[in-house]
């Protein structure tokens, strides 16, 4: 119990340590992970629909279709190209590539304004085809 003469944390956490670009990238890549986990079980159920037959893949379409629907999809979209991006900031590290911190951190600031503009560009083009 030698902690409780200093008082303080056995290990700094989120508390004590001031956010950077690099700790909130690592965080988010982590929350998209997640949540592209739930994305993928609504394109199964999707997929699911669509052999199921025309009353319930017209349901499917009509829920996706909807504002709520679309808020969602388009979260997918974005968690998809937040992880990608950050998928691809772990393959330069793992090929030795890109361990300067300033470089570092401006690659994190940049994925940060790339995948919301990337994934803006995809629905533009996405509603352009359809």
């Amino acid at each position: 119990m030698a902690n409780t003469v200093k008082n303080r944390p056995l290990s700094p956490h989120l508390q004590i340590y001031r956010p950077i670009p690099t700790m909130m990238s690592s965080i988010i890549h982590r929350i998209t992970g997640m949540g592209l986990y739930f994305g993928t079980v609504l394109v199964a159920w999707w997929l699911i629909a669509a052999a199921s037959g025309p009353e319930y893949f017209a349901w499917a379409n009509w829920v996706f279709g909807s504002w709520i629907g679309m808020i969602i999809l388009f979260g997918f979209t974005w968690a998809l190209v937040q992880h990608m991006l950050g998928g691809l900031r772990h393959l330069m590290w793992d090929l030795g590539y890109g361990f300067d911190k300033h470089f570092t951190t401006r690659v994190a600031k940049i994925t940060f304004v790339a995948s919301p503009v990337i994934a803006v560009l995809l629905w533009i083009v996405g509603f352009m085809v359809r």
